[in-house]
């Protein structure tokens, strides 16, 4: 019965109570121990936040059988994974210049675009930085792009090796990325004390900084791009396939619900393997590799709230972009979302570990978290959405004879091994 009552939510319920309590009791003492906490939380996730973003994609793309099976699939499966994940991507920004949840930030920045405009020279310049002259160079000075632009090459890379040197380099990239994620696993555990210090530091500012109505058009946002992307793009792709959206979501339903409840892509495998073949005449084959590797790289859900977040809490603690660096922030979240990291909460917790590489306070993130249960229900939903979409467009263009290669009799229970997924 104790270990029933004191969960994880109930952690997170007192350290929310606590963290407002302490705001509002305005004692000099609580707020310099809030900053202390604070501190030490963000050294914590500055430690690990640039090997999770390099290992999870190096571990994640580096792992696919070969170059051969990137271009077998690359006309289908990752063709279409990656464009819906840039499109869902590309939405969520639309969503965030329309709505503006960050009043003036947003203008500023848009007031300054001609300015930016007339001087070419600051972009190109700025795209020489993300080109490191050493391979420490990014991780020292936790340069995001840099470090992403690496993780891509080194991936491909190894893709090219014989096997004998892909597999020895997978492993090593994998036992690294566990290694870090156990690690990440013990700062998870002081979440909530940290939550208390977002909390505390969140209400001391909030007649300076962000409104509760700025967060209510952040929470706009991101919910406003996954349905979006659920109820207007991804049927209309369907259409444009000659397919039924209405027929393929009956016959998904059941995975469709499992995954909104579960909040795990990965846990919803076996069940969406069965609907895509019982009620929609899949070919097993197909559904039995494709579900599989859409739950790697099929993060539509992920890349919204990662880049809605991250242009968020930073705007939000004064920092600006310009309209080219927004549009790179879509490539990014999408790169991201596809190593998105295989921990409870993975999309929150990669969002965090960019604004600590960007050194952005992270009191609003923990304003956050008490709503991402439900935003991480509709992210997996989406997620799982996308992926029976993928599937039953690439089996209508796929003939049935042709050799997808042996990864396709791999089955459901394999992709059951891999790490379980929060969306």
């Amino acid at each position: 019965m104790r270990d029933k009552f004191f969960n994880t939510s109930t952690y997170f319920t007192l350290a929310t109570v606590f963290g407002l309590l302490g705001g509002y009791l305005q004692i000099p003492a609580i707020f310099t121990a809030a900053s202390v906490v604070s501190e030490i939380f963000m050294n914590c996730l500055k430690l690990v936040s640039v090997p999770i973003i390099f290992l999870s994609i190096v571990s994640t793309a580096g792992g696919m059988e070969s170059i051969g099976e990137i271009k077998i699939l690359g006309k289908k499966v990752v063709k279409y994974t990656l464009l819906t994940t840039v499109i869902s991507a590309s939405i969520a920004l639309m969503l965030f210049l329309l709505i503006d949840p960050v009043r003036s930030q947003v203008i500023v920045e848009g007031a300054q675009d001609a300015v930016v405009a007339s001087q070419p020279a600051s972009y190109w310049g700025y795209l020489l930085q993300t080109i490191p002259s050493n391979f420490v160079q990014p991780f020292s000075e936790s340069q995001v792009i840099s470090v992403l632009l690496l993780a891509v090459v080194l991936s491909l890379a190894i893709l090219t090796l014989p096997e004998d040197n892909k597999k020895v380099l997978h492993s090593v990239f994998s036992s690294l990325y566990a290694a870090v994620m156990k690690i990440t696993s013990w700062i998870v555990l002081a979440m909530p004390v940290a939550v208390w210090a977002f909390l505390t530091l969140f209400i001391k500012d909030l007649s300076n900084g962000l409104e509760i109505k700025n967060l209510a058009l952040y929470l706009a946002c991101v919910v406003g791009a996954n349905l979006i992307q659920g109820f207007i793009v991804l049927p209309l792709f369907l259409k444009f396939k000659g397919l039924s959206p209405l027929k393929i979501a009956k016959g998904m339903a059941p995975a469709l619900s499992l995954a909104f409840f579960t909040k795990s892509s990965s846990a919803t495998v076996p069940t969406a393997v069965s609907c895509a073949v019982d009620n929609l005449s899949i070919s097993r084959k197909v559904a039995q590799f494709i579900f599989p590797l859409c739950t790697s790289i099929n993060m539509n859900g992920c890349a919204a709230f990662i880049l809605t977040t991250v242009l968020f809490v930073s705007m939000s603690n004064g920092m600006t972009f310009s309209l080219a660096e927004m549009i790179a922030w879509i490539f990014i979240a999408t790169v991201a979302a596809v190593g998105n990291a295989g921990v409870p909460m993975g999309c929150y917790f990669l969002s965090s570990a960019f604004l600590a590489a960007m050194n952005v306070p992270l009191n609003i993130l923990g304003v956050i978290l008490p709503f991402y249960a439900i935003i991480d229900m509709i992210e997996t939903a989406i997620n799982v959405w996308s992926d029976s979409c993928v599937t039953v467009v690439v089996n209508k263009e796929i003939p049935q004879e042709s050799n997808i290669g042996s990864a396709a009799d791999v089955d459901v229970t394999d992709a059951l091994q891999r790490p379980s997924r929060c969306c």
